[in-house]
């Protein structure tokens, strides 16, 4: 009887258990996407304050993106080996000290330093937190929703962002968008202390790869580089062509390291499981479009709509209740849909919201812009977790971290590529656009107030149609990524992972 009396109690306390700890790692994962977008809003403050150049603040972003794509697969690989509840501790931890820092720098090259710090630091949580989530939720289904409750907070640190840094910013100056990350941080360090039990591979490691991770680091430091600033060098600029060889060299070396190292940093054989291989071309050219174009709408709703900069955060409000909304919608088919069939429905849904930004023009409405980014999150929100729960189901336990360490790479990457290429398509198609409507133009007065008039009607003309044609191409391009779903066939998915618990 009481053996009896002590199961039935233990298992509500561990089911609760199960939700504290999904909280805590929704406080560490919004805090760190919150910091990515909330310093933009202070850039010119900053800027205005250290006396630099908008190019030279551009390294402030630049740092942050090339130290956190680095470091994502060697946390992965560290939290498989020596714990991923100590490397998300001492990565929360270290990024509260790089927000502190950051917070008091004096110049440029302080403030790109500790930018640094918080990138190394903050790359720490989405492989583990992804990998704690997994080994906790064992049961598909509810991992699946567990899962996609989490990969929303993605889409609302996004969008609180703006909301919350405008009126800190204003109140308290630039410096509070850093040093609000201690108190905040605190708690979520003390959540993750308490709650979250530690665990890793059952593989034991004798060997970390540290060459591997070298070239790597090396290979993705060069492609973010040029992504970042190739349109500002030109593409085929020096300095450009110079990161081209680099990719491609290291490239090559790093796979010739991996295929040799008895412990890789990256698994190559991953890219042998056909669903492994699938969902992770799915999503990244599903957030190369979704990134491509919706960096362009706050550009265009400012631009063209005359919205300042909190007005714009207001937009996105409905995005964050969408996804919200999608992601639990989508675990909760986990088991009832076959995933292929969902992952594939939920890229069309988003294609379908891209599209509809490409009726937009200097007449829209707040409505012509939150309705499609509503129908694009809420697509976004049920495919997200499925596309997770895949890259947990199909890989090794011992080798969750280092797969999501992958996906959040594909992710930071396909953005890069997104906003590169989108910014590239809006210039070329503005310089193209002009040259079309000056062609079957024609300008019968010669007065200066009217030769102004005309040449600003062909520039607004020309940039409306450019912005247009971006929001379509990306529309195809998410459009064919639902093609790589439909390939997707995830044989055996395990709905319990054997996981060693301390």
């Amino acid at each position: 009887m009481d053996k009896t009396v002590e199961t039935t109690t233990e298992k509500p306390k561990k089911d609760n258990l199960k939700w504290w700890i999904l909280l805590t790692v929704i406080v560490g994962t919004f805090l760190g996407r919150l910091d990515q977008t909330i310093v933009n809003l202070a850039l010119p403050n900053i800027i205005s304050d250290f006396s630099i150049s908008i190019s030279a603040a551009g390294w402030i972003a630049t740092a942050y993106i090339l130290a956190n794509a680095i470091f994502v697969p060697i946390w992965g690989k560290l939290g498989d080996t020596i714990g991923r509840k100590k490397v998300y501790i001492i990565g929360f931890g270290i990024f509260i000290v790089g927000s502190v820092l950051a917070g008091f720098a004096w110049n440029l090259p302080s403030m790109i330093v500790f930018r640094v710090i918080q990138a190394i630091a903050g790359s720490a949580d989405y492989p583990t937190a992804m990998a704690i989530l997994a080994v906790t939720f064992k049961e598909g289904k509810e991992r699946a929703q567990a899962l996609g409750i989490w990969s929303s907070s993605f889409a609302a640190a996004s969008v609180f962002g703006p909301l919350l840094g405008g009126p800190l910013i204003d109140t308290f100056g630039w410096r509070s968008v850093f040093l609000i990350n201690l108190p905040v941080g605190i708690v979520g360090l003390l959540m993750a202390m308490r709650f979250i039990n530690e665990s890793r591979s059952e593989v034991k490691s004798k060997f970390f790869d540290w060459w591997g991770a070298l070239s790597l680091g090396g290979m993705l430091s060069a492609l973010v580089l040029v992504l970042d600033k190739g349109a500002e060098w030109g593409w085929l600029s020096a300095s450009s062509t110079i990161c081209y060889f680099l990719v491609v060299v290291l490239t090559g070396l790093f796979i010739r390291i991996e295929q040799r190292v008895p412990e890789p940093i990256v698994d190559l054989r991953f890219f042998k499981i056909p669903a492994f291989v699938n969902t992770l071309l799915n999503n990244f050219v599903v957030f190369m479009g979704l990134m491509g174009g919706l960096f362009l709408l706050p550009v265009f709703a400012q631009t063209f709509l005359g919205y300042n900069a909190t007005q714009t955060g207001y937009l996105f409000m409905p995005m964050a209740a969408a996804l919200m909304i999608g992601a639990p919608v989508g675990g909760a088919l986990t088991g009832k849909v076959p995933t292929r069939y969902v992952i594939f429905a939920s890229t069309v849904v988003a294609a379908i919201g891209l599209y509809m930004f490409s009726f937009l023009d200097p007449k829209s409405t707040a409505l012509s812009l939150m309705l499609p980014l509503c129908v694009m999150a809420f697509g976004l929100g049920f495919g997200m977790a499925q596309r997770t729960n895949v890259i947990a189901s199909v890989v090794d336990q011992s080798e969750i971290g280092v797969a999501s360490s992958i996906l959040a790479l594909a992710r930071n990457v396909a953005g890069a590529f997104g906003i590169a290429i989108f910014g590239t398509i809006l210039t070329n198609r503005t310089k193209f656009n002009i040259m079309q409507i000056n062609s079957f133009s024609h300008l019968y007065d010669t007065s200066a107030i009217n030769m102004q008039k005309f040449v600003t009607l062909v520039e607004l003309k020309a940039q409306i149609n450019a912005y247009n044609y971006v929001f379509v191409v990306a529309s195809v391009i998410v459009g064919l990524g639902a093609i790589a779903a439909l390939w997707l066939k995830v044989k055996n998915e395990r709905t319990d992972i054997v996981v060693h618990v301390e």
